[in-house]
């Protein structure tokens, strides 16, 4: 057994115990086991953690799939490694991660930790270890409410890196906010190259528009999406740092899939979606920093599976459901986009919650365009959630066809009239706890096999 304190043995035992039991008789609870374990030793993190190479993602959105694909793509690797797959991102939730695979006898070689962590979080964890590397995906406006606009997002995010000046950044390039940071790490960058659109102006409710020096308007060579791209002030001069990894040329982009170019490799990414792209080639950046090569990337990427309410595709009846999550205005657009593709008649589920870890103001949802969906080919229209009536006159100010609606809060009801659409293909769109609630009554009716 390693050498630790009885105070730290202690927390460890009643953190494990409490987290069996929020398994196997609550079937959730997966912060609880990490606030037990706090609650006696304060600095269990620093224990549990020891030895493990960590790398931190973190961004508005895209955190749990990115980790998710950098974690499958080590393991192909053969490489010894956790991660924190439910997408408890708090404080907590991560010590119990670490806790749930720390053990007093046996130790892993070599072992790596991906772990996902909220923006605000950074600053806890980084007071305890130092991790490899730290990632930032993107920041766009999320539960104002909670983290205000986006410059407050960056703030907190730095609280956090400045703990750890010799931790490797790898950033989103193509996010304006992350260029020439006043912190005194190494960092390299990641972008597009390549349009995903040729229009190079910004939708009016784009987030940083303006210069982060002198406040001039962006101008663009590429925009991706929101406001993501390569961007330059003409005023300042500030503009894009040079790319490390690029994609430099999109093949395929469907409802399913994508295939890109990214430097000199052709990457099938098995997920839809210009933000999955994202995702994959943060995923690539941060394994070639760790020496991974090319091919296990790739055979990796190819077969990343969609879980947890991330583009997760299950079977209700004869129906082919995916579940996609949405909470801000720019991951929703995204999610409009990969519907716009589809060639023939769907239907979809709008869900909208407002509980603490959706946001309680649901004011956002009118800086999504649901006016670029008002023309595609939806048979039926469902709408739920505790804020069903909010996003129905949404909806309906959009342009969509009322007499196509069908409101129900009800999980049981809102299902069997799934069943009964006309639409085989159905997409659900649901706010996290939205998402989270319904999942659990699909688990419990024996339409998803594995709940967390």
């Amino acid at each position: 057994m390693s050498t630790i304190n009885i105070k730290s043995i202690l927390s460890i035992l009643l953190s494990k115990i409490t987290a069996f039991a929020a398994k196997h008789i609550v079937k959730g609870g997966s912060n609880f086991p990490g606030k037990i374990a706090l609650k006696i030793d304060k600095s269990i993190l620093k224990t549990v953690s020891k030895g493990y190479k960590v790398i931190l993602v973190t961004g508005t959105n895209g955190k749990t799939t990115t980790t998710s694909m950098i974690y499958n793509i080590l393991k192909e690797n053969n490489f010894n490694v956790i991660t924190n797959n439910t997408g408890a991102n708090l404080y907590p939730g991560i010590v119990a991660c670490f806790v749930s695979n720390y053990s007093f006898f046996k130790k892993k070689s070599n072992p790596y930790a991906i772990i996902e962590v909220d923006e605000a979080n950074v600053k806890f964890i980084t007071k305890h270890l130092t991790p490899e590397i730290i990632t930032v995906t993107n920041l766009f406006r999320d539960q104002l409410d909670r983290y205000g606009e986006v410059y407050t997002t960056l703030v907190k995010i730095l609280e956090g890196i400045t703990n750890i000046p010799e931790t490797k950044l790898v950033l989103n390039g193509d996010e304006s906010l992350l260029g020439k940071l006043d912190v005194k790490n190494p960092s390299v960058y990641y972008g597009f190259n390549t349009p995903i659109k040729e229009d190079t102006s910004l939708d009016i409710n784009a987030d940083a528009k303006f210069c982060k020096f002198c406040k001039t308007p962006y101008s663009y060579n590429l925009v991706t999406y929101n406001h993501l791209g390569d961007f330059y002030c003409p005023e300042c001069g500030y503009k894009r740092p040079e790319l490390s990894y690029a994609v430099n040329k999109i093949f395929d982009l469907t409802t399913e899939n994508s295939s890109v170019l990214i430097n000199d490799t052709e990457i099938f990414i098995s997920q839809s979606g210009a933000y999955n792209i994202y995702n994959a080639l943060c995923a690539y950046s941060i394994s070639k920093e760790l020496g991974i090569d090319d091919s296990i990337i790739k055979n990796s990427l190819q077969k990343q599976s969609s879980s947890f309410g991330r583009q997760e595709q299950i079977k209700i009846d004869n129906k082919d459901i995916q579940i996609i999550l949405v909470k801000n205005p720019a991951g929703y657009n995204q999610a409009l986009d990969t519907l716009a593709l589809n060639q023939s008649e769907f239907s979809a589920v709008f869900m909208l919650n407002d509980n603490y870890a959706d946001g309680r103001d649901v004011s956002w949802i009118w800086d999504v365009d649901f006016e670029k969906i008002s023309t595609l080919k939806l048979e039926d229209i469902f709408v739920s959630g505790l804020r069903m009536y909010d996003m129905a006159v949404r909806l309906k100010v959009a342009g969509l066809n009322v007499d196509k609606f069908i409101l129900k809060e009800d999980y049981e009801e809102l299902t069997e009239k799934i069943k009964e659409s006309a639409s085989k293909k159905i997409y659900i769109l649901a706010t996290y706890t939205a998402m989270i609630n319904y999942r659990k009554y699909l688990h419990s009716k024996g339409y998803i096999n594995k709940l967390w």
